[in-house]
């Protein structure tokens, strides 16, 4: 008798592949925004979005400006 009454399927699904091709796909995103953005610091999403795209990464506007937001990576003053 099963006590929680949850599924097993989905669990054993999860253990197969726990990361997802969504989330590897945002991780590489996030990878080429942090590039770009650790070369040139006064660039805003827009542009990092731009550059990621450059270097063959897809991503849409939104999901870039939520992944700079989330880390923190806003334009900046030149110096």
């Amino acid at each position: 008798m099963r006590v929680l009454e949850l599924a097993r399927q989905p669990s054993y699904r999860w253990l197969a592949q726990p990361v997802t091709p969504r989330d590897r796909d945002q991780a590489a995103l996030a990878n080429a925004l942090f590039d770009a953005h650790r070369d040139d610091p006064e660039f805003g999403h827009r542009l990092l979005g731009d550059e990621a795209r450059a270097a063959a990464t897809r991503g849409r506007d939104r999901t870039v400006w939520r992944i700079c937001a989330d880390n923190g990576w806003w334009s900046g003053p030149r110096r």
